[in-house]
Parts: C-alpha cells; sequence; structure tokens
C-alpha cells in the first residue's frame, strides 16, 4: 500500500470509527454500567473479531484479484455503490438512544469480552461493509499480507481510541446523542457517501 492510499484509508477508518454502530454503543454502555476500565475487555474482544473479519474479506478478494484485476474494478465500482446506500440509510436513521436497563453493576472480564468479539464478529453488516470499503485499498501489484497488516493495525487504533474515549465519556455522551443525535448521523452518513463516490475513481 503506498504511503498516499494509506493517509486517505487512514482518514477513512477514522470516520468509520467515529460512525455510529452496534460495537460503539456496546462499548458506552458497558462504560456506563461497569466504567472504562472494565470496558476494555469489551473493546479488545470487539477489535479481535474486527480483525478476523478484515483477514476474511481481504483474503477472499485477494483471491478474486489474483484471478483477474478486472474482478477488483467490479468490486470497487460494487462495493462504492453499497457505502452510498449506506450512507443514506445513515443519514435517514433516527437519533441512537442508548437503554441502561438494570444490568449488574459487577460482570467478569471474559463475559465482557465475548460480547464485544460476538458483536463484531457475527455481525453481517460488518462482513458487507468492509467487502465493500477494503477493494478501494487494496494494490495488485503489492503484498496482500503486508497490506492486510497495515489496515488491520490501522483500524484497530483508530477503533480503540474512538470506543475507549465513548466508554470514558459515556454518562456524558448519552444525553448529548438524543439532542444531536440526528446531525451526528447526517455528518458519518455523508462521509460515507463520499467514501463510496469518490474512491472508486481513486488509483
Amino acid at each position: 500500500m503506498a504511503f498516499h492510499t494509506w493517509l486517505i484509508f487512514l482518514a477513512t477508518s477514522i470516520g468509520m470509527s467515529l460512525a455510529p454502530g452496534p460495537n460503539g454503543l456496546l462499548a458506552m454502555t458497558h462504560g456506563a454500567m461497569y466504567g472504562s476500565r472494565k470496558t476494555l475487555f469489551t473493546i479488545g474482544g470487539a477489535l479481535l473479531g474486527f480483525v478476523g473479519v478484515i483477514a476474511l474479506c481481504m483474503f477472499g478478494i485477494g483471491a478474486l484479484v489474483r484471478a483477474s484485476v478486472l474482478w477488483l474494478m467490479a468490486l470497487k465500482l460494487i462495493g462504492g455503490a453499497y457505502l452510498i446506500y449506506l450512507g443514506v440509510q445513515v443519514w435517514r436513521s433516527p437519533p441512537i438512544a442508548v437503554e441502561m436497563g438494570n444490568a449488574p453493576a459487577r460482570a467478569r472480564g471474559w463475559a465482557l469480552f465475548r460480547l464485544g468479539l460476538l458483536s463484531s464478529a457475527t455481525n453481517p453488516k460488518g462482513l458487507l461493509f468492509f467487502s465493500a470499503l477494503l477493494p478501494q485499498f487494496i494494490d495488485p501489484q503489492r503484498t496482500l499480507a503486508t497490506q492486510f497488516a497495515a489496515i488491520a493495525v490501522t483500524y484497530v487504533a483508530t477503533e480503540f481510541v474512538a470506543e475507549y474515549a465513548v466508554a470514558c465519556a459515556a454518562n456524558r455522551i448519552r444525553p448529548w446523542l438524543s439532542r444531536v443525535g440526528q446531525r451526528f448521523n447526517r455528518v458519518c452518513g455523508g462521509i460515507f457517501v463520499a467514501i463510496g463516490g469518490l474512491l472508486p475513481l481513486h488509483v
């Protein structure tokens, strides 16, 4: 992956990590219930799940690219269309509401880790999202394993910062989301639409 391509992915990854999603909501909920330190188990599980999903998507896409570079262009166009569709859905979605419920104040680290892992690894939308996004950044002339390492490490870093920040500020963020959540969704939706429209044109 060329350095300028990595910079584009870094900016995209930051936008993805800030966008509302099940793992961010889970980190927020656990942060409010168990504290930010305990929520590190939840975040760790989620990050491991994301690495698995990225690997599954990337090496599957890599097999198609090795068969024909035309597949990469087709995947870019299909993926771009899906990202635009996803952006419209996020734009139109209502403000996020997090219900705290009556969960116990204590939880084992392994249980939280498992919840985070299952949330990211079993979400079919995540698989579709990365299948749409990753072809935009794959260079068929470069080693796939190196590109996987760069993409996985970058996304894990931005996702960790975003989820941990949400967990630390959970009690303050929840009321804020209820007030300005729809505008926040529109910003995130606009980012996805821009990614979907522009990245397929990127060399």
